[in-house]
């Protein structure tokens, strides 16, 4: 089972830019295609990225895409989600996720399709 650390968050302007780290331990990162979610509050969890087990199939949230990367290195056990040209609607908490597979399924959006989860760090963006 591998667990799953966020970190990276913090408060930023209207336009900056974060790169959120999530570091995997227990298992090797590459066994899994990986997801980032947020949750602003009183609203659901929303999907943001999905990226497969190399690396070479991605994607984004039509409200992200053109603004945020989403990238792995297998070799540190660490992906990475690089956030530019943040508004203040991308304040939220995000998680870090692991599908039970090398792949994201057709269902990749929903939260409930994702098997391992962190804990969350809080962006957010100053207008």
């Amino acid at each position: 089972q591998v667990q799953l650390v966020e970190s990276g968050g913090g408060l930023v302007q209207a336009g900056g830019s974060l790169r959120l780290s999530c570091a995997a331990s227990g298992r090797p990162v590459s066994d899994y295609a990986m997801g980032w979610f947020r949750q602003a509050p009183g609203k659901e969890r929303e999907f943001v990225a999905a990226i497969s087990w190399s690396g070479g199939s991605t994607r984004y949230a039509d409200s992200v895409k053109g603004r945020f990367t989403f990238s792995r290195d297998n070799a540190q056990n660490t992906v990475y989600l690089q956030m530019n040209s943040l508004k203040p609607e991308d304040t939220a908490v995000y998680y870090c996720a692991a599908s039970g597979y090398v792949f994201f399924n057709t269902n990749y959006p929903r939260p409930s399709t994702w098997n391992y989860w962190g804990q969350g760090t809080q962006v957010t963006v100053s207008s």
